[in-house]
């Protein structure tokens, strides 16, 4: 029975949706982010702020959420040739992968997760990789996720799991989920008052725009972050 986890936690729509998940499931969660100099650096200010939001509005998770973690991976942004970590233009490369894609960033995180998890007795990883609503990353598909939870297991010599609520599921359900699980928390008004919070709280944008204000939260409306963003919430609140 698995009782504790490590949430890689961002600040995004995705991420904070695992967190709920996680506070839900387990009964000691703690959260991990990365900065390895995105563009979008705002995301690591959004982060602290949903931690905090959460806290005060929903008390019974409040008690659940341990210490938060940021790690310095500077050194992806060094190596990688992407629109997430220099300033242009967002593109499909001739690999038929958008530009978007820094090479082994979840590799990366899951390692560094795994390694704190290990010193903090947390059992269980969550992430918010997804193989439906994404832009064909080949290190957010479940093979991936399933070969790193292996070699997580055998290299530290400790069972790990790797925990994807989001795998199988669109955008549109995740809006759906993040509100099912706010219903679980508060059966009173939990579900609006969790979307809530995602739209007006978390970062998804990849040129990190704050300035204008969206029926579905910040941003620019225009890079693929946002207009997955958008169309899942105009899927799921159409419904």
């Amino acid at each position: 029975m698995h009782t504790s986890a490590l949430v890689l936690f961002s600040g995004g729509q995705d991420s904070t949706t695992c967190l709920a998940h996680a506070l839900t499931r387990y009964s000691r969660v703690e959260t991990i982010g990365f900065d390895y100099g995105q563009r979008h650096r705002v995301e690591l200010e959004a982060r602290l702020v949903v931690l905090r939001e959460l806290r005060e509005r929903f008390p019974a998770w409040g008690e659940r959420l341990g210490a938060d973690h940021v790690i310095d991976v500077g050194v992806l942004g060094k190596i990688s040739e992407t629109s997430l970590t220099r300033d242009m233009a967002f593109q499909m490369e001739s690999s038929g992968l958008p530009n978007t894609f820094v090479p082994g960033r979840n590799l990366v995180f899951l390692t560094l997760a795994a390694a704190l998890a290990y010193r903090r007795d947390l059992q269980v990883m969550v992430t918010g990789v997804c193989e439906t609503d994404f832009s064909g990353y080949p290190d957010c598909r479940d093979d991936t996720m399933k070969a790193m939870q292996l070699a997580l297991s055998l290299g530290m010599d400790k069972r790990f799991l790797i925990d994807t609520p989001l795998m199988w599921i669109d955008k549109a359900a995740t809006w759906q989920l993040a509100h099912d699980l706010g219903q679980q928390a508060d059966s009173s008004d939990g579900g609006e008052a969790l979307v809530d919070l995602i739209v007006e709280h978390t970062h998804t944008c990849y040129l990190g725009e704050r300035q204008h204000r969206h029926a579905w939260g910040y941003g620019c409306g225009q890079c693929p972050a946002c207009e997955l963003r958008s169309k899942g919430w105009n899927r799921w609140h159409n419904r």
